[in-house]
């Protein structure tokens, strides 16, 4: 288990969340690694908390695909694989295509501007290097349009899934050539919520989540290897 491993502490949050950031920020990072074990006492023992926000904190990180628990054997730092990438995607693809063509009638003129100004906000992040703030400023991207669709279900249901996408989504960001690519898919997405054009744009959300998964599908066999 990493030497380093350090709460990250947040006054407004409580101790699960703060557990929980703690341990989803190490594994994003790759301080925890894949198949690493996550014995609640070391853990508890390493932050100075005691079990219960420890077991609290896993079972959110199972929510978000990044643990697993294995009968008689306890939880462990959740390994990648194609299928459990390819299933989450083939979901967000479908969802995405649904909130587009929904956000495509609804979207206002303040939301467009907003949805500009966060696309320039993204690309100004990609200049910084640092993973996580550019990650952020993509889910603020999406958000926006998801919120567009005036649709709190489907909204609630893509934030979830967000979740479990979110590791996935961090390894397609640390790889800096897939900057334009991302840039120029933002700028196409806005183009088509600009122009109400449905078939412009759904294929526009279809290409953006293709091009992840062959990027990351590449990533996890080279890991594999």
């Amino acid at each position: 288990m990493t030497e380093d491993l350090t709460l990250n502490m947040n006054a407004y949050l409580p101790l699960r969340d703060v557990v929980f950031n703690t341990l989803r920020e190490a594994i994003l990072k790759g301080e925890l690694k894949p198949g690493e074990r996550l014995m609640e006492l070391q853990l508890a023992a390493k932050l100075g908390v005691s079990r219960t926000p420890i077991r609290e904190a896993i079972r959110m990180l199972e929510q978000e695909g990044l643990a697993v628990t294995i009968p008689r054997k306890g939880a462990e730092v959740a390994r990648m694989t194609e299928k459990d990438m390819e299933d989450v995607l083939q979901i967000r693809d479908a969802l995405d295509e649904l909130a587009a063509s929904i956000a495509c009638e609804q979207i206002s003129e303040e939301e467009l501007a907003e949805l500009r100004h966060t696309m320039h906000e993204f690309e100004e992040s990609t200049k910084t290097g640092d993973v996580k703030r550019i990650a952020e400023a993509d889910v603020r991207f999406h958000d926006i349009i998801y919120h567009a669709t005036r649709n709190v279900k489907l909204e609630n249901m893509l934030n979830n899934l967000r979740e479990q996408m979110y590791r996935y989504r961090v390894e397609y960001l640390k790889d800096e050539k897939n900057f334009p690519i991302l840039i120029r898919e933002h700028s196409q997405i806005v183009e088509g919520l600009t122009a109400k054009d449905k078939t412009m744009l759904t294929a526009a959300m279809h290409k953006h989540v293709m091009n992840q998964a062959t990027a990351v599908k590449e990533m996890i066999r080279e890991q594999e290897k």
